[in-house]
């Protein structure tokens, strides 16, 4: 098997990552200058305006339009209460985790992996390629209350009739605290009040991006939750027990603080302890980065972002099976091999750049391929062919008889 990823960035206004498996295209994403996801980055914020009957509020962190943040997103350590108050929630929400914990973490690999075929692929086609969620639910849960949101609230702010009706029918989940239950969001949460804010939904058309305040930092084997009250976990999706029992023994020994979580994710099942601390180390390490960048920014303002396509093809693509990394652009093959270096250095050599002329996906012969697969026509080996068209509401598919003229198996 010749397993290789193409990297095209030699065009600085659009990158393209194909996955290569004996000359056949097995995945592919492309980003393109404007149009980078925002999903995993982080912001300073503040918030403009709290909606009581949403229980929710919106922030200006930066992006086209205001963020949308629900109650149950926000961490009770911004509550603005008394310092034992809040001292008392937090050690609650502590309490709540340890006796819910377990160590069936759900990786979430279609979101951050794929929360929509793009962010998930949304790259998370790109890349999701395999990026996880810490928490698959509250970003759900998110989503939902940004479509709410942009639904039930007129542009000048005020709530449409439905909106209250709707918001009772609706149950709430909430992050694993009763704090949100016990409070009510005007009550702890002010107009002014600044955040550290996340993105876990894209903007989409007329509606803000979905905003969380408890982060998650993705690596290459795992995941750090830098306030989140649970020591740590496995994802689910690795179900061997002896490789669960073996990642379980190697997160004891790597001392998390209090107050964070960790989970290793499917891509980390069959790692050493070595590679997993490294990765863990790499994740601390960006956490101090952002603390200290908070603390000399002024909201709104970006603090971290997650990476282009070329980091997140890296970080979620990139592993022992693959032969070699060829990469067209300058500045994309320092990237895509300093990156090798921090994350794999034992497999840094395999990235290479393309020198020659001639395109590196027309040389490899993937251009041909890319055609076929944006292409509405596809032939099938009997003869006959689909055509493929997607509306807004639906997708559409054809199925044409061709060439295919012979009486059997119509």
């Amino acid at each position: 098997m010749n397993k290789q990823m193409l990297i095209d960035a030699v065009n600085q206004e659009e990158t393209r990552v194909a996955l290569i498996n004996d000359g056949r295209v097995e995945d592919f994403d492309f980003e393109t200058t404007g149009s980078e996801q925002l999903r995993g980055n982080i912001y300073l914020a503040k918030v403009t305006r709290v909606e009581p009957s949403l229980q929710a509020c919106f922030v200006e962190y930066g992006g086209n339009r205001h963020g949308f943040l629900a109650f149950s997103e926000i961490h009770p350590d911004y509550y603005q209460l008394p310092q034992a108050d809040r001292d008392a929630l937090l050690e609650e929400a502590a309490r709540e985790a340890a006796e819910a914990a377990d160590d069936d973490i759900e990786d979430d690999e279609d979101d951050q992996n794929d929360d929509d075929g793009s962010e998930n692929n949304d790259n998370e086609a790109s890349s999701e390629l395999d990026v996880i969620d810490a928490d698959d639910d509250s970003s759900e849960e998110a989503s939902s209350d940004a479509d709410e949101a942009s639904d039930d609230t007129d542009t000048d702010g005020e709530e449409k009739p439905k909106a209250k009706a709707e918001q009772r029918r609706r149950p709430r989940k909430t992050r694993g605290t009763s704090a949100s239950r016990r409070y009510k969001i005007q009550e702890v949460i002010r107009r002014r009040q600044v955040l550290l804010v996340q993105v876990v939904k894209e903007e989409r058309g007329n509606k803000g991006a979905a905003l969380t305040t408890f982060l998650s930092l993705a690596g290459r084997y795992s995941v750090l939750m830098p306030n989140t009250p649970r020591g740590g976990g496995i994802s689910r999706k690795i179900p061997n027990g002896n490789d669960r029992k073996r990642l379980k023994s190697v997160m004891d020994g790597l001392s998390v603080p209090k107050g964070m979580g960790l989970i290793v994710r499917t891509a980390g099942a069959k790692r050493t302890k070595t590679e997993i601390r490294r990765d863990y180390d790499y994740l601390q390490n960006l956490w101090s980065t952002i603390r200290s960048k908070t603390m000399e920014s002024t909201a709104p303002q970006r603090i971290h972002e997650e990476g282009g396509l070329v980091h997140r093809a890296m970080r979620d693509m990139f592993d022992r099976e693959i032969e070699e990394v060829v990469v067209q652009g300058d500045v994309a093959y320092r990237e895509a091999k300093d990156l090798a270096k921090t994350l794999m250095p034992t497999q840094a050599r395999k990235v290479k750049r393309w020198t020659s002329p001639a395109p590196l996906f027309v040389q490899e012969g993937v251009e041909d391929q890319l055609d076929s697969i944006f292409s509405p026509t596809v032939q099938m080996k009997s003869g006959g062919y689909l055509v493929i068209n997607q509306t807004e509401a639906l997708v559409a598919i054809d199925v044409n008889s061709g060439k295919s003229t012979k009486e059997r198996s119509i």
